[in-house]
């Protein structure tokens, strides 16, 4: 049976690659079944400090959720839909974005639908100059259905998103770039390698630092200034009781790199 992701891990890094190309990487069930699973899976391991998540084959991150599956459940029960389809998919942007690891989506080709979602809710973006992003769910009669009318107006700003949502009009990864979808555009032969320098980046950082400064900008970023800074504080005061923070500042005054431990 063909695996629907395929998991590579390369030093610190764990590589999900999509792997339904003949599909354009639809997210069947399954598929997001499984990522959920690996992403579990990854949380616990400290030999992973960042995952990139990427589409098999070259035409497709992903083309979103797999229509013909999702059809059959809506013929046979509303409650049913919603709960296998909209509340799967939720989850599955629910959780990519409140994971405490960086998670860099790598698109190499179309992004439609939940395709589109998965990189709204990752913590961070790169674009091939070949991505295409869509919001087209308009065009089969539903709203986008794991968490697009939410996080897009949030990246872009209402009036933008609605433009794209209302319409289901396609876009490049310029205006994906101006719209703050992806951090930046690299060209095909390079995206990889751009993710792995990014995560690179990151990684030379406290791990414990990472996750709580995801954690304050996940949970703060739809809260009042008023309990968004309380959430800063709260994330200050767990990371002052760690060797971390204490091994970042004596290399600071030593002029020295830092050996994080993760503790």
């Amino acid at each position: 049976m063909t695996q629907n992701i395929l998991c590579e891990q390369m030093g610190r890094v764990a590589i999900l690659t999509l792997n339904h190309p003949e599909k354009l990487n639809a997210l069947n069930y399954a598929t997001i079944d499984r990522l959920l699973e690996l992403l579990n899976m990854f949380e616990c391991d400290e030999r992973v400090r960042a995952i990139i998540l990427t589409g098999g084959g070259e035409r497709a991150f992903s083309a979103g959720g797999d229509i013909h599956e999702f059809t059959e459940t809506i013929k046979n029960n509303i409650d049913e839909a919603v709960y296998e389809f909209c509340r799967r998919g939720q989850r599955l942007t629910a959780r990519i974005e409140a994971y405490e690891k960086p998670i860099i989506v790598a698109v190499n080709g179309i992004a439609f639908g939940g395709g589109c979602e998965i990189t709204e809710a990752a913590h961070l973006a790169i674009a091939s100059e070949k991505a295409l992003f869509a919001k087209p769910e308009i065009n089969i009669g539903i709203p986008p259905t794991f968490g697009g009318t939410q996080r897009l107006p949030r990246l872009a700003g209402r009036k933008r998103a609605l433009e794209l949502l209302l319409t289901g009009e396609s876009f490049g990864p310029e205006k994906a770039l101006q719209l703050g979808l992806v951090n930046r555009i690299v060209s095909h032969d390079q995206l990889l390698p751009a993710a792995f320098k990014l995560a690179e980046q990151i990684m030379q950082h406290s791990p414990l630092a990472t996750a709580r400064i995801i954690t304050a900008v996940t949970r703060g970023i739809d809260a009042t200034i008023v309990e968004g800074l309380q959430i800063e504080r709260e994330q200050f005061a767990r990371m002052c009781a760690t060797q971390d923070v204490r091994e970042g500042l004596d290399a600071w005054i030593a002029r020295r790199q830092p050996n994080y431990k993760g503790v």
